[in-house]
């Protein structure tokens, strides 16, 4: 046996609960850190060599474990640019230095230019919604920028798209006068009127009159149809002002086609359901999908949703749970600007820590796998709410406390070597 050895065992079991100590320190010093996941110390022992009859003293090594994958509580605020991550995933942000890492502390402000920027000074990246919806770039952070939400004046959308579905009436009969799509004035009386709004360039409503007529019965076929309807649209605002009827309109239809029907009342395979509304007044045309329309035996009804949005500010932003930023209008209507993806790695506790509570992937953890929130796998984003860190503080006071006791008794036992040494030495006086 080794005097020396005995001592440099104790220096190394001093060494590794000093390591176990700076843990300590860390998870407590952080314990109200917003999205902060504690650290621990592994011991594993250290073996030398020895003969029969003589023990070398080996020590122990210490090695440092994250619990990164191991989830926060969750505390609710009155913010709406807090965000909280429940279940796997990271939020992807950008440091000062341009340099995409990951975190889950979601406690996000705006910052003078109305970007959302987390405690430690990250700002929060996300798909911009400028090119119709995004797609998610699974393994990188191309396409990503920065999320702003600073949304002001006002905003008014052009009504491009739209959709018109409901039922027409199967036991209606068939039209006998003027048709709608003639402008003529009286039309027949079997024909049903329904109303939509669009909006123009700049943001002005326009409402479109809807007529529908019944023009052929069910035939046997092949292929056997149920009926044949014909659908034209004019301006409300070219209605006749006089008289009992809204024709003559004061210009020709905007639109018509017909809309064919199969036996089981379903749109036939011959007729898509597409029309397009050519406006002259606004310069616009709207691209109207009617291809749900139904023809069975019960009352006429319709509803149309347009796209598009009347000249309204901004009210509010608001985050959804799978990661869409809203903007909502004083009108009630809402729009997407962003939607924020997450991140995750093959194994989040072997990740690289780094300052500001953020990490990125290295070797032993994998590489980084984007994905939107509550779609394959990942969890979903709670707006107004924390992800507490995952401290026990009362674990913590704890392995402070065997940490001292185990350090005490390591420094014990350097101690005695050193009283032998001096046994030793003065053998010779």
């Amino acid at each position: 046996m080794s005097i020396f050895g005995s001592m440099k065992t104790a220096v190394s079991g001093m060494n590794a609960q000093a390591n176990r100590l700076s843990t300590v320190a860390d998870n407590i010093a952080n314990a109200n850190t917003t999205g902060y996941k504690s650290v621990s110390t592994a011991f594993s022992s250290l073996v030398l060599p020895s003969t029969s009859g003589n023990y070398n003293s080996g020590g122990v090594q210490s090695a440092v474990r994250q619990s990164v994958s191991e989830q926060g509580d969750i505390s609710y605020t009155t913010s709406p640019y807090n965000l909280a991550i429940s279940g796997d995933g990271f939020f992807i942000v950008q440091s000062p230095d341009g340099v995409p890492v990951l975190t889950r502390a979601g406690d996000f402000t705006k910052d003078d230019q109305g970007n959302l920027v987390n405690a430690a000074g990250f700002k929060l990246m996300g798909y911009s919604y400028d090119s119709g919806a995004p797609s998610v770039v699974v393994n990188g952070f191309s396409g990503l920028v920065p999320i702003n939400v600073n949304q002001s004046g006002l905003t008014a959308i052009e009504s491009t798209t739209g959709t018109f579905t409901g039922n027409l009436n199967s036991n209606a009969n068939v039209a006998t006068g003027n048709l709608p799509s003639s402008n003529t004035a009286p039309i027949t009386a079997d024909t049903k009127q329904m109303s939509m709004v669009g909006y123009d360039k700049l943001g002005n409503t326009v409402q479109y009159d809807f007529y529908f007529t019944k023009t052929a019965a069910a035939t046997a076929g092949p292929p056997a149809t149920s009926g044949t309807w014909q659908v034209a649209v004019y301006r409300h605002d070219d209605a006749a002002t006089g008289g009992t009827s809204s024709f003559p309109y004061s210009s020709a239809a905007v639109g018509t086609t017909s809309l064919t029907f199969d036996a089981n009342g379903k749109m036939a395979s011959t007729s898509t359901g597409a029309m397009t509304l050519t406006d002259p007044v606004t310069g616009g045309s709207i691209a109207m999908d009617l291809s749900g329309f139904t023809q069975l035996a019960s009352e006429f009804a319709g509803s149309g949703t347009p796209n598009g949005q009347a000249a309204s500010p901004v009210d509010s932003v608001s985050i959804d749970k799978d990661g869409t930023v809203y903007a909502k209008y004083k009108d009630g209507t809402s729009k997407p600007l962003y939607r924020v993806p997450l991140a995750t790695v093959a194994s989040p506790d072997n990740m690289t820590l780094m300052s500001g509570n953020v990490y990125s992937a290295n070797g032993q953890s994998g590489v980084t796998v984007t994905g939107f929130p509550q779609t394959n796998g990942f969890g979903s984003i709670q707006s107004g709410a924390l992800e507490s860190s995952n401290v026990d503080l009362a674990g913590e006071l704890t392995e402070m406390i065997e940490s001292q006791r185990s350090y005490t008794a390591n420094s014990k036992v350097f101690q005695t070597g050193a009283d032998i040494m001096d046994v030793l030495v003065n053998l010779k006086r």
